[in-house]
């Protein structure tokens, strides 16, 4: 299967929606530490409206609520959103998180420049190919305000699990059924094209540990 395969992005979807309802709430309750950046650098931007791609169970979208923002978490998985959903009942924030089925190779359903900031753990080292993730920074670039942030996290290529698994081409590499594109610098400097790039930020997560960039870009007012 190649990086823009149909097959490839079904079976992705599949993989996810099986692997939440096996281990709800899998990454735990706690926001990452990229969504506690990501929320500081929204206050001092004076952001309101907060965008959250990928969201899955919710943990870091429940985060920008209690930190009083308004969130809509958008995410392909109907039982990630579902256990979001829950949460967000449970913990009194239900008014504050709007969720959203959306898979981000379609273009996203909002109204231009209508969200102050978006953020972005892991998505777009998803399964998405080269083109697609331009794309998906284009949908960023249409319903952010001017002068809007976008904070996104992403493996790289010194990643350990770059070049080894199962190859699908374009930087695309499968370990345990979950499919990664490993970006290059260069594609972190391309996807800041007509953006202000305000930092790239190395660090590792996790047991492996996975190694990713943190990216912080702001539209010009």
């Amino acid at each position: 299967m190649q990086a823009d395969s149909p097959d490839l992005a079904a079976a992705q979807r599949a993989h996810w929606q099986r692997t939440y309802d096996a281990h709800p709430a899998m990454y735990g309750q706690e926001p990452s530490a990229p969504a506690r950046y990501a929320a500081a650098a929204f206050r001092a931007a004076g952001a309101r409206d907060v965008l959250e791609l990928g969201a899955g169970h919710g943990r870091d979208a429940l985060h920008f609520a209690r930190e009083g923002f308004a969130v809509r978490a958008a995410d392909f998985s109907a039982s990630g959103l579902a256990q979001l959903r829950r949460t967000a009942v449970a913990q009194g924030l239900a008014e504050r998180v709007t969720c959203l089925a959306h898979d981000v190779r379609t273009p996203l359903p909002l109204p231009d420049s209508s969200a102050d900031g978006v953020f972005a753990h892991m998505l777009l080292c998803m399964a998405l190919s080269t083109a697609e993730i331009h794309t998906v920074v284009d949908e960023v670039r249409h319903v952010l305000r001017p002068g809007g942030t976008f904070v996104y996290t992403v493996r790289h290529t010194g990643d350990a699990h770059y070049g080894s698994g199962l190859v699908h081409g374009d930087d695309i590499y499968e370990h345990d059924g979950f499919a990664v594109h490993f970006f290059p610098r260069r594609l972190v400097d391309a996807l800041a094209d007509g953006w202000q790039l305000e930092e790239v930020h190395a660090f590792e997560e996790g047991d492996l540990p996975r190694r990713l960039w943190r990216v912080t870009q702001r539209l010009p007012q």
